[in-house]
């Protein structure tokens, strides 16, 4: 195996999602697998299958058709709202969707009437944050209506997406909204919703403190499951047995040298296009790895595991580390290791430049 690469350790994502599992279930939420992040790669798809998640949700159709090929028996969900265009091409691969759109679930029946199929449908409400869903609880209501009266529809529940991109914190107060509005609905259709969706790994920690509102019963979880440093750092929200070293990324040094730290000359844009502040702390000993921003997306989500780093920056092709403080005597070749966050996970895992290797141990 080359470098930059990923190392796999399925066993540890194993218990990671063991521990979320058992965590959920005790307070009566089921929670589905979102597989999108880590790319669907097979390894942790069959880590995910043995922990006992029967249901793979993403963002990405080929996902979801590689699912129903090797794993027949498992749910699929289809996390984006649908785009018109994929209609037939969910209908084939995905049991579930998420919808908010009334165009879209028409277009929805009419296909799986042509497919001889029957389509479930989770329908989304915005509780603020300002991505997918109805924010108005009328027009929520009527879209539930109109899901009900579909023939080739199924109306499985409803949920809510928060935090992704609006950054609003999931709450007793706004999950309770979401609960309000099941029984709403369940009033005028005549019966019980299978599926009140809480939302993602965000939702997690009202789950661990006993503040998730009685009646949600099923969380989306991605990150939690391989990369959970974030329940950490993000929502001071550790959970005993959960270990962030799933996956590892591995880079090679490719220069060593002592340089000063503020760059010298006329200062313009980077690469980007952005301006990066500098701060000036003298000559000091740094590395150059051969991994960059087209592998990883954002350098500053990167976690060393050797406290002596520091991370300065990265272009496209090269990530410049700080080893001056280092217990470490780096020389060429050496490999440097680092955990990951989301966001380092989601690019280095898709990137066809980072070699990914799985270790059974």
């Amino acid at each position: 195996m080359g470098y930059p690469r990923i190392l796999i350790y399925p066993k540890r994502i194993q218990n990671n999602a063991l521990v979320l599992r058992n965590a959920c279930l005790s307070a009566g939420v089921t929670p589905v697998a979102v597989i999108k992040g880590f790319n669907g790669h097979p390894a942790i798809v069959q880590a995910l299958i043995d922990a006992g998640y029967t249901c793979m949700c993403s963002s990405r159709l080929p996902h979801l058709q590689t699912i129903k090929q090797k794993h027949p028996h498992l749910t699929t969900m289809m996390l984006r709202i649908p785009m018109l265009s994929e209609l037939p091409k969910l209908l084939q691969v995905a049991d579930i969707s998420l919808n908010s759109e009334p165009a879209v679930l028409r277009a929805l029946n009419d296909e799986a009437a042509k497919q001889g199929k029957i389509h479930q449908v989770i329908l989304m409400r915005d509780l603020g944050d300002l991505r997918e869903g109805q924010i108005d609880r009328g027009a929520f209501y009527s879209l539930a209506d109109l899901a009900e009266q579909l023939p080739k529809l199924y109306l499985l529940g409803i949920g809510t997406n928060l935090t992704c991109y609006g950054s609003i914190i999931p709450s007793n107060e706004n999950l309770s909204e979401l609960v309000e509005d099941a029984r709403i609905i369940e009033n005028r259709i005549g019966r019980k919703l299978d599926i009140i969706s809480g939302g993602s790994t965000s939702s997690l920690p009202l789950v661990f403190n006993g503040k998730l509102p009685a009646g949600i019963n099923q969380l989306r979880l991605g990150e939690a499951l391989t990369v959970p440093c974030d329940l950490i750092e993000y929502w001071q929200c550790p959970l005993p047995g959960l270990s962030n070293t799933g996956l590892l990324l591995e880079a090679e040094v490719v220069e060593v040298g002592i340089k000063p730290t503020m760059p010298v000359g006329i200062r313009a844009r980077n690469a980007f296009g952005t301006e990066t502040c500098y701060v000036d702390r003298g000559w000091r000993k740094r590395a150059i790895l051969a991994v960059g921003v087209s592998d990883i997306g954002d350098e500053t989500k990167l976690i060393p595991v050797d406290p002596g780093i520091h991370i300065l920056g990265a272009s496209s092709d090269h990530l410049v580390i700080d080893i001056h403080d280092s217990d470490h005597l780096y020389q060429l070749g050496d490999i440097v290791t680092f955990q990951l966050q989301y966001k380092t996970m989601l690019f280095s895992m898709e990137a066809v430049g980072v070699e990914k290797e799985v270790c059974f141990s």
